[in-house]
């Protein structure tokens, strides 16, 4: 049986957050009653000119230069034209062979292009309580027809469902913190679609795509993609061919159906948009554009594994939080500890703004000269969360203070062992996991203020194992 790869390209459409929409200055608002934002323009009215919206070009621009695209000196608007209902024009206008950003990359994804663009309307299907003349019924909510958008398209270089949902997680924060969008995939903000295709493992050419349309979150999009690469491969190894066309991913039955045949370039019948002139950017606008730029999530990652050594995990978790990740970085101590207990505090409070920096950094001393046990500097932490105040004064005054005394340790650590024999038995008999069971005894008779490692050591060594 040969063995197959899947090849997985996506589209991504992000709603621009601006004021008013791509060509008219219909203003923008999620949930206003139907047909209340609409105008002429985006209506497609006899007559009626379309005016380019300033702020979708500078975020247009802010995404290339975050993207490491190369930013056209002159780039135009197509009409691409089909029919739907919710298109007023007849068209839709984009931008084809000449767009805005072209080639760039995110991690170890390249990217082909970003354009500008509008949205559609809102299509909403009532189903059989608004049938007419026997049929289902829909209707279109104009409202959102016009909205801008941005389209970006990556090349194909991701290659399992997994690496398309985690790179979509991290265009998606990217596009957060840029501030060009709200990303909500619930109000539909950022949408995906995936194009599978899978070939043999070891070849170059591509195999025959389908195109999973508008996947809203990134469980689906991983669920949708897993689930035609499963069924393309059965296809395949029947010796049946794959056809190129659109499908829907059911989440409630995970089962796939066609929507339609893939559309090619040509059935769309572009033509450059008459009523608009070119886009060519000026040094100043795209310099602008390149000083809004704040620190990216793909380079805190990168920085915080390499110059504070954190763990993958901890460095995504600061980078997609960049306020706690601020907040990290001002306090003073072992990187990796004070990521540790800004982790803790993170769990705590709603913003770092709870504990002063220094008050944490000084929490972390105690802890390292062992004046205060771990889980003792947590109740500390919780304090401190809760009223502010100084980490020394709260272990003093609550009397959370590490056990100073070992002859004092060394005698609760004895008299647990005594009460304890059956324990004792399967330490002795080589169940190291049972010497849980002394130390939980132990911290409760000392309040928490023994220490955890000190604790082990003491119970070994009067145990001679």
């Amino acid at each position: 049986m040969t063995e197959l790869e899947p090849v997985i390209g996506l589209e991504i459409h992000v709603q621009l957050d601006t004021r008013t929409k791509m060509f008219c200055a219909c203003e923008l608002g999620f949930g206003e009653e139907p047909n209340t934002r609409t105008c002429p323009v985006c209506l497609g009215l006899p007559g009626s000119l379309p005016v380019v919206n300033a702020q979708a070009v500078q975020y247009g621009l802010m995404m290339g230069l975050a993207l490491e695209c190369e930013i056209a000196p002159r780039s135009i608007f197509h009409r691409k034209n089909y029919f739907y209902p919710d298109l007023a024009k007849g068209y839709q206008i984009s931008q084809y062979d000449i767009p805005l950003c072209s080639g760039g990359r995110l991690g170890d994804v390249r990217l082909h292009r970003i354009h500008l663009e509008e949205d559609a309307a809102k299509l909403v299907h009532l189903g059989q309580s608004g049938r007419i003349h026997g049929s289902d019924a829909s209707i279109v909510d104009y409202n959102r027809g016009g909205t801008p958008l941005a389209e970006i398209v990556t090349e194909p270089d991701i290659h399992s469902a997994e690496q398309a949902r985690d790179w979509l997680i991290l265009l998606r924060e990217t596009l957060r913190q840029l501030g060009v969008s709200d990303v909500n995939m619930e109000e539909g903000s950022l949408r995906a679609d995936a194009n599978v295709s899978v070939r043999p493992v070891g070849t170059t050419e591509l195999g025959t795509k389908t195109e999973l349309k508008n996947m809203n979150s990134f469980r689906f999009l991983a669920q949708g993609i897993e689930a035609e690469v499963k069924r393309q491969a059965a296809l395949i190894e029947s010796g049946q061919p794959v056809v190129q066309e659109t499908l829907h991913f059911d989440p409630v039955t995970g089962g796939l159906r066609p929507l339609r045949s893939k559309e090619e370039a040509h059935d769309y019948r572009y033509f450059p948009e008459p009523d608009l002139v070119p886009v060519a950017p000026t040094p100043e606008m795209v310099e602008a554009a390149r000083a809004a730029l704040p620190e990216l999530p793909a380079a805190r990652i990168a920085r915080y594994e390499s110059d504070f050594g954190l763990s993958a995990d901890t460095a995504r978790l600061f980078a997609f939080d960049p306020g706690w990740g601020d907040y990290f970085e001002q306090v003073e101590g072992d990187p990796r500890t004070v990521a540790n207990w800004v982790t803790e505090l993170r769990a705590r409070a709603d913003s770092p703004d709870a504990v002063e920096p220094a008050a944490l950094a000084k929490l972390v001393g105690l802890v390292e000269a062992r004046t205060v046990t771990s889980g003792n500097a947590r109740v500390v932490l919780d304090r401190l969360a809760a009223e502010g105040g100084d980490p020394a004064e709260i272990v003093e005054r609550e009397d959370l203070g590490a056990l100073g005394d070992s002859g004092e340790l060394a005698g609760i650590v004895a008299k647990v062992i005594e009460d304890n024999p059956d324990v004792v038995e399967r330490i002795r008999g080589g169940n190291a996991k049972a010497m849980g069971a002394l130390v939980g005894p132990i911290m409760r008779e000392t309040k928490g203020k023994a220490d955890g490692g000190e604790v082990n050591r003491l119970i070994r060594e009067q145990l001679g194992v």
